[in-house]
């Protein structure tokens, strides 16, 4: 497997890419990711990244259900998100730097009272990026990117 740069690295998260195989549904298919505001592919971008959290975290040999549920919180709250879009800022491309800003700089109108202001539109720019490739079909791309994720240690089956 090649990392961003395109030096070779060790085998990611998963034997296969996992986007691969969850593929976008029909109509869905069909729509231009750029013609979505940012919040809509914020949306979808979470969804996308929860479910590679919670294969990643079961495949990692996390099995009781409550221990799954926190260290997915864990991962997937918008402090951890805005510190990992900063891990891989200098890898993306201009594309992906153009819908990461579109998304950061999107107004919601509401901001969940346990974040920060910053984190949470950096946050935002990280869900935006991940819904744009998952629609733009880019999933090796998708797949290289989350491979960066920070995982916790695995878990010996209890």
């Amino acid at each position: 497997m090649k990392d961003l740069t395109g030096a070779r690295t060790e085998q990611g998260l998963f034997d296969k890419p996992l986007f691969g195989l969850i593929p976008v549904p029909g109509q869905m298919s069909q729509i231009d990711p750029e013609d979505l505001p940012p919040l809509v592919l914020a949306y979808l971008g979470d969804a996308v990244y929860e479910l590679y959290v919670r294969c990643g975290l079961v495949t990692r040999g996390f099995i009781r259900v409550n221990q799954l549920h926190q260290e997915a919180i864990s991962l997937v709250r918008a402090t951890c998100q805005a510190q990992y879009l900063h891990m891989i800022e200098d890898v993306l491309t201009d594309e992906e730097k153009r819908v990461m800003k579109r998304g950061r700089n999107a107004k919601s109108g509401h901001i969940p009272r346990n974040v920060g202001v910053v984190d949470y539109r950096w946050s935002t720019g990280f869900e935006s990026l991940i819904g744009y490739l998952y629609l733009r079909q880019r999933f090796e791309r998708l797949n290289d990117i989350l491979s960066r994720l920070p995982w916790p240690p695995a878990k010996n089956a209890e």
